[in-house]
């Protein structure tokens, strides 16, 4: 009955995870809020890094629904729908493979990614263990939902009458790639939400809602899968049995979960703004207050 319990636990895990990581409302706030209320019998180093390498579940849901966009290699003839290495000329084994094998389209987009990725992994790789131990903690998650909520509504009133200077990936330059990375430093602080902060920022510079959180999402893939590999360099990879099924069964929830999560909010996206978000961010961040002044 108690592994049922804790079984039931980290699904529910699976669940906030599976949703919350691609809406701009804080995965990691959300799962500290969580075990508030809901703690999983483990110990703390466990789930430190379970917290992490559940969105492991997460980013394969978007590694599968975006195949054709990630997947940068074809085979067979020439596409006319995908562009090619320009200026690739001759007969040489290397520019016939390119020509043939190629899509830069696609190539062009994983270097803006690792291009985006660089600044959070530059700042998060020798502060992690200093920022989690000053900012990884109830009253910092209200705090930031609150101010990035406000931020949000603030951002689509500004942007109402205005029209998105990037509407493809095509007109995402590397500068607009590494400032967007920037902003994904302030995801550094659990609250801040790294797709808040990286949609956020792209809305900023002047990228359509629907560009910045497929950008969001694909940027997600180098930095989640970094930030899992170091948890579990520094856990270890000694499972226990019961940590091990944990650990499967809150990935295989998230990912499940996050298919139909992304499904739908591209799909809302596409007709409504983010001010729902930025409303429930502040409503959420004042509760979480009032329940901290009343629990001291």
């Amino acid at each position: 009955m108690e592994n049922l319990i804790e079984i039931l636990k980290v699904i529910l895990l699976g669940i906030v995870e599976g949703i919350t990581e691609w809406l701009p409302i804080s995965s990691t706030g959300h799962m500290i809020i969580i075990d508030e209320f809901v703690q999983l019998n483990v110990t703390p180093e466990f789930k430190e890094m379970f917290f992490v390498v559940i969105q492991l579940g997460a980013i394969m849901a978007v590694v599968v629904l975006y195949w054709h966009k990630l997947w940068p290699f074809i085979s067979g003839k020439k596409n006319d729908n995908v562009k090619y290495a320009p200026n690739y000329q001759g007969n040489s084994g290397l520019v016939n493979f390119l020509n043939k094998y190629v899509k830069w389209d696609t190539m062009q987009m994983w270097f803006k990614v690792l291009v985006a990725a660089l600044p959070a992994a530059i700042i998060g790789l020798p502060f992690d263990d200093k920022l989690d131990e000053l900012f990884y903690n109830f009253q910092t998650v209200s705090i930031t939902l609150i101010v990035y909520g406000i931020l949000f509504i603030i951002m689509e009133n500004r942007n109402k009458n205005k029209k998105p200077l990037v509407k493809d990936f095509d007109g995402l330059t590397y500068k607009h790639a590494l400032l967007i990375g920037v902003f994904q430093i302030l995801a550094l602080i659990p609250g801040t939400s790294r797709s808040g902060a990286t949609i956020l920022g792209a809305m900023l510079i002047g990228t359509s809602r629907y560009v910045a959180a497929e950008f969001s999402f694909f940027l997600a893939i180098p930095i989640m899968f970094g930030a899992s590999l170091l948890k579990l360099v520094k856990f270890g990879l000694a499972f226990e049995a019961g940590e091990m099924v944990i650990l499967i069964v809150g990935m295989v929830t998230a990912f499940i979960v996050s298919v139909i999560a992304i499904k739908t909010f591209m799909s809302y996206i596409k007709k409504k703004d983010f001010k729902v978000f930025g409303y429930y961010r502040i409503v959420l961040g004042i509760i979480l207050i009032v329940y901290a002044v009343c629990t001291a």
